[in-house]
């Protein structure tokens, strides 16, 4: 589905009606702008910007601070493996290398499809499972390279 240009406005026009004329509004309206589109489009951070009267420059330097935002397409499914001291050192390099070959993507890539989107995390807290990854909210752990093809066909 095509959003148009007014749509989109729309929507921005929406998001930002609660914080206009109000400081201190911009992180809660990113937010609510990266749910409603998946990601910051140009379009949406110009109509942000536009709206708020807030400076282009002062809206990508909060997106690009904070790692909760992005700024490209992701994914329908998040792959994070665990690059951790146990998890490297169990393989989790093998099997983030695996998966960039599987996914022809690079680190923080996306596939082509927007199926997955390919994260290398500094730790998922779950040690003991080392090596770990997870995709989305469901946890894989003592993962191998040959489980993997698997485990995403799991994920549409």
């Amino acid at each position: 589905m095509t959003t148009t240009q007014e749509e989109v406005l729309s929507k921005v026009r929406e998001i930002v009606s609660p914080w206009k004329d109000k400081k201190g509004g911009l992180i809660p309206i990113l937010q609510q702008a990266q749910h409603e589109f998946g990601y910051l489009p140009p379009e949406v951070v110009q109509a942000i910007s536009d709206e708020m009267l807030i400076p282009l420059a002062e809206i990508y330097g909060v997106a690009t601070f904070y790692a909760q935002f992005h700024l490209k397409p992701r994914g329908r499914h998040v792959v994070r493996v665990c690059r951790g001291t146990a998890c490297h050192v169990r393989g989790s390099l093998k099997i983030l290398e695996k998966l960039k070959e599987t996914l022809h993507v690079t680190d923080n890539g996306t596939t082509e499809d927007l199926r997955f989107t390919l994260e290398p995390v500094a730790c998922l807290g779950a040690c003991g499972l080392a090596p770990v990854m997870t995709i989305d909210e469901q946890t894989f752990g003592r993962v191998r390279p040959e489980m993997l093809g698997d485990i995403l066909g799991k994920f549409e």
